[in-house]
């Protein structure tokens, strides 16, 4: 049964298959003022209003311990489509009436904020009027500072066919498998909600691996504005 736009409702997924390899151990778990950057990135979905949210691929034992809904992701070392198209398919089973789309952030954002992704979710429910064609738009990409933040976007599960055949072609780029979709992209202000760590030296001055601490898990994530 199609649904308005107002009532689009969308899963949240943070991508954490990465293999971190230019930071020398594993991205989700440093943590930025008291918590893991995945545990942030997982509360900025929330905060914004996504629901289920999933983090798909990485360490699942760590992410149990920090009480964090965990997905294999399904093309492991594949970079984030497969992630995306993981997430994707992760709605079949939540059956027709769960969500219509996916938001998604990485798990290495320094400071996620839960406006920005407010504003993707909302113009994607916005493109999602409805006709016996589909949704006039199946994504939704913020841009920052004009360039387009891929792994921050909106994908409806009408997004899934096509990513899943260009991935079969052998296309891993975001930007390369996007290329057939009916696609939004909507301006976001400021800079530091897609600032990410990919080296030691992105880092703030004090961060640490959680490991399992339950301490860690107990750290509510701000939200950045």
């Amino acid at each position: 049964m199609d649904r308005s736009a107002s009532s689009l409702r969308c899963m949240g997924a943070v991508l954490a298959g990465g293999a971190s390899a230019r930071m020398g151990t594993d991205k989700a778990f440093i943590e930025i003022e008291g918590a893991p950057m995945v545990a942030r990135a997982v509360g900025a979905l929330r905060a914004a209003g996504a629901a289920p949210v999933l983090v798909v691929g990485g360490d699942r034992s760590r992410l149990s311990a920090l009480g964090l809904d965990h997905v294999p992701d399904r093309h492991p070392g594949q970079g984030p489509l497969g992630g995306v198209i993981t997430a994707l398919d992760a709605l079949d089973p939540l059956g027709g009436s769960g969500p219509d789309a996916v938001v998604t952030l990485p798990c290495d954002v320094k400071a996620p904020d839960p406006t920005s992704v407010r504003l993707v979710m909302e113009r994607l429910a916005g493109a999602a009027g409805h006709s016996e064609a589909g949704p006039p738009a199946d994504l939704v990409v913020p841009l920052g500072g004009g360039v387009p933040q891929w792994t921050h976007s909106g994908w409806h599960r009408s997004c899934l066919p096509r990513l899943s055949e260009a991935f079969a072609t052998g296309v891993r780029a975001l930007n390369e498998a996007a290329r057939q979709l009916r696609t939004v992209e909507v301006e976001v202000p400021g800079t530091s909600w897609f600032a990410d760590a990919d080296r030691p030296e992105d880092l703030p001055p004090t961060t640490l691996d959680s490991g399992h601490t339950e301490e860690a898990a107990c750290k509510t994530p701000t939200s950045r504005r």
